[in-house]
């Protein structure tokens, strides 16, 4: 029973640095989270077939097994940049890698956690990520903000496992989104809490 045990918990750690490293690469029945800024008719979940590919418009068939989100992302932008007047912005992030199925055991153990986001943004709720997604990557996978976000007024709100005391960081997403700000790739923790505010009257 204890062996059992230690194999899983070892195939989930194994698993989870990989994902948590820009180097992981991706794998038949991952799923991707994918986000054109230029058009938010294009952000989608995606499922990478067992052929190592997936479909996506404009772009056709898409590889992706054996490369990382950031090759995969450079891809789906050089496929659909004919179909815009500037180079588009392309978001890839793994938001749920295969199941990992121990050998003997028959347990399968993804390597995901959760977070929450809750506020103006299109799909409120708890989160299943990939170890190592960021805030900008979290919130690609939302929908988009509403018109009444108070996008300069973003919060990431994280608890010491430890201490239980809460941290409150700002998040102004028009920095981040000029580049003035870098808060936008700070890995997310397990529990985290995005709050995305209504906009104030004259805000």
């Amino acid at each position: 029973m204890f062996k059992r045990f230690f194999l899983i918990l070892v195939a989930t750690l194994v698993a989870t640095a990989a994902v948590a490293q820009d180097g992981y690469r991706i794998k038949p029945g991952d799923q991707l989270a994918i986000q054109v800024l230029e058009d938010p008719d294009l952000t989608r979940e995606v499922l990478v077939l067992p052929d190592g590919s997936f479909s996506f418009p404009l772009a056709g068939s898409v590889r992706a097994s054996g490369l990382t989100a950031g090759a995969v992302q450079q891809s789906i932008a050089s496929a659909i940049a004919p179909n815009f007047r500037n180079p588009p912005t392309v978001f890839v992030s793994v938001s749920e890698v295969a199941e990992v199925v121990v050998r003997g055991s028959g347990v399968a153990t993804p390597a995901t956690m959760s977070v929450f986001i809750m506020g103006e943004v299109g799909n409120p709720g708890q989160l299943d990520v990939a170890p190592g997604t960021t805030i900008l990557q979290a919130l690609a996978q939302t929908g988009g903000f509403s018109k009444f976000a108070a996008t300069k007024r973003i919060q990431l709100r994280r608890t010491d496992p430890a201490s239980g005391e809460e941290q409150i960081y700002t998040i102004n997403y028009e920095a981040v989104e000029s580049g003035r700000s870098s808060i936008g790739r700070a890995p997310l923790a397990a529990g985290d809490v995005i709050v995305v505010p209504q906009r104030r009257f004259f805000e």
